[in-house]
């Protein structure tokens, strides 16, 4: 994998946005696999496609692009994207695409991150505020995606910290996470939730009480729910049954990491 772009194919382009998406989808057309299904290339999308910027022949999955200019070897929280009801109309649709993140310095990529799509709830798209009445599109109402707010779980790294990640790890990390899929946005939304709390403990290990601490957060994102404790335990045993934690003792867990 060559982390540097072509820089020749944007010497005609005068926007420095034009420039980066030349350059940045260039280098994902000539160096990504498909982290899904192990495929070598990846399809380009025609420009202004909606939905998508890449997709895999093979298993059918699409990709959408975001890149940003960063020096500090670390994903921004938010990236900037487009129309806010158009994005939440993508999550809450079937045909919501898998999300790759670039980071870049020097013409160079230093990390390029998988977030599948089944860790995209609406409550990471964070609405902007309208554009002015003076401006062009007076009104308009663009978001942001709050990447602090996705499980780690949920980053799957292809590129870090300037050096790439074995193709095999990287797959095998996509199947782990892959049994979390589910398109009923509440569960998807309770499994969520639980493991951005288990991020917040920071400890491989940890017990039921340590989540028991969490309650009233929970019960703000669930206001419906009255029987939180039982969630909690509910979820830990689904996280465990697909092989996300193991229970150690009683009332206590482990995590098992990705590779």
């Amino acid at each position: 994998m060559n982390l540097h772009f072509n820089t020749k194919l944007a010497t005609s382009y005068k926007s420095n946005s034009q420039k980066i998406r030349i350059l940045s989808e260039d280098w994902v057309a000539k160096n990504l696999f498909c982290p899904i299904c192990g495929n070598p290339i990846l399809q380009h999308y025609k420009a202004n496609r909606p939905v998508a910027d890449f997709y895999c022949n093979n298993c059918k999955a699409d990709y959408e692009l975001k890149s940003k200019e960063s020096s500090k070897n670390f994903l921004e929280k938010k990236i900037l994207d487009g129309a806010y009801n158009t994005m939440i109309e993508r999550i809450t649709s079937i045909q919501n695409p898998n999300f790759f993140f670039m980071t870049y310095c020097n013409n160079s990529v230093n990390n390029f991150i998988l977030i599948p799509n089944h860790f995209f709830t609406t409550s990471i798209i964070e609405k902007r505020k309208p554009l002015s009445s003076e401006a062009r599109r007076a009104g308009w109402i663009g978001c942001n995606i709050n990447i602090s707010d996705i499980p780690e779980s949920g980053k799957i790294y292809i590129v870090k910290n300037n050096k790439e990640i074995d193709h095999n790890i990287v797959i095998t990390n996509y199947k782990k996470v892959e049994t979390l899929h589910t398109n009923d946005l509440k569960t998807r939304k309770w499994i969520m939730d639980i493991l951005k709390c288990i991020d917040k403990i920071q400890e491989d290990n940890f017990s039921l009480n340590q989540m028991y601490a969490f309650e009233n957060i929970l019960k703000t994102q669930h206001p419906n729910n009255n029987h939180i404790k039982d969630k909690i335990r509910q979820q830990l045993q689904k996280l465990r049954d697909i092989g996300f934690l193991e229970f150690t003792t009683k009332g206590n867990y482990k995590i098992i990491k990705n590779q």
